[in-house]
């Protein structure tokens, strides 16, 4: 850990501190744009399609001179403008390298990691986490929409990086990020738990599942819930909610009450759903399981809806 974050915090819930200053007023004007990307303190933050690039050692952990963005492979064109940090001035961008991840870590005074891994490690600020995340999903969805939708044309960065215009048809194209509920079901001192096949084994976590069209918070916990485990679900709440750049998502974390108790999976989604009393989500947490079940990580926000219900805090 560097003397910049010797003081941060434990980890905790990741990307829910970014301070940069959108401002989004001024993406727009092109003219702008130049001179902050020229700027000898501005960072570049790279990407590959499936890993972060950063560099080794220097006076920002998270980003690259515009120089070495360049050689490192930057496309110049898919320059997004992340923000300013207001406390030191310096501007933020980010961008894709087309290279493979092998190749980026052989060159002298680069890491490459993905950035789920970085929140684990708890080895940069939360501040940088949270731009890092803002970074991830807006490159992810420009690498994933350079063709308009409408026409099937390529299209190219606009406003900053915040839209994508199309110049055969016209149309204007903007960054998706996709809710997602994520809800601990409660029945009296019972929580429900299910382990979804794609996790570390011995993983129980919160039931979770995408928002559709037409649906409220509330609605989408019922349905995702009935789906997965069988259950019904009765009053939900709205406790918090957490970006979560896997690739563009925003978890909003509930809390539901079940109206029945009887479990039924009939989908791929989950591999085991059950009840764990109090005492067995205790032995989750605190790793002393006879069967080596445990939690999620202290970085989602499942790890949360867990521990404050457990410590009576929700």
């Amino acid at each position: 850990m560097t003397a910049d974050h010797a003081d941060a915090p434990m980890p905790s819930m990741s990307f829910l501190e970014n301070r940069l200053d959108r401002q989004a007023t001024r993406r727009p004007d092109t003219e702008f744009l130049k001179r902050r990307l020229a700027e000898p303190h501005t960072r570049i933050v790279l990407s590959t399609p499936n890993k972060l690039i950063l560099p080794e050692e220097g006076d920002n952990a998270i980003g690259h001179r515009l120089e070495t963005a360049l050689e490192i492979g930057g496309e110049r064109a898919e320059m997004v403008y992340l923000g300013e940090l207001s406390e030191t001035g310096r501007a933020y961008f980010a961008t894709t390298v087309a290279r493979e991840d092998d190749e980026i870590a052989a060159m002298s005074g680069l890491k490459v990691i993905d950035l789920r891994t970085l929140a684990l490690r708890a080895e940069l600020s939360p501040h940088d986490l949270g731009v890092l995340a803002q970074a991830r999903a807006l490159i992810h969805w420009h690498r994933t929409h350079q063709f308009c939708s409408r026409c099937g044309h390529p299209s190219h960065l606009a406003e900053g990086g915040y839209r994508r215009d199309c110049p055969n048809c016209g149309t204007h194209h903007f960054p998706r990020t996709d809710p997602c509920v994520i809800m601990l079901i409660t029945h009296g001192d019972k929580a429900l738990l299910g382990r979804p096949p794609r996790l570390p084994e011995g993983i129980f976590t919160t039931l979770a599942g995408f928002m559709e069209s037409g649906e409220t918070i509330e609605e989408a916990v019922r349905r995702e819930t009935f789906e997965e485990s069988g259950i019904k679900v009765g009053a939900v709440r709205l406790i918090a909610n957490q970006p979560w750049p896997f690739p563009a998502n925003l978890m909003l974390g509930c809390v539901g009450e079940a109206l029945t108790t009887k479990i039924t999976i009939e989908d791929d989604e989950l591999e085991a759903c059950r009840w764990c009393g109090r005492a067995e989500v205790r032995q989750m947490i605190d790793g002393t399981h006879p069967d080596g079940h445990i939690i999620p990580p202290s970085i989602s926000i499942a790890h949360h809806l867990i521990t404050g219900w457990m410590n009576g805090k929700i």
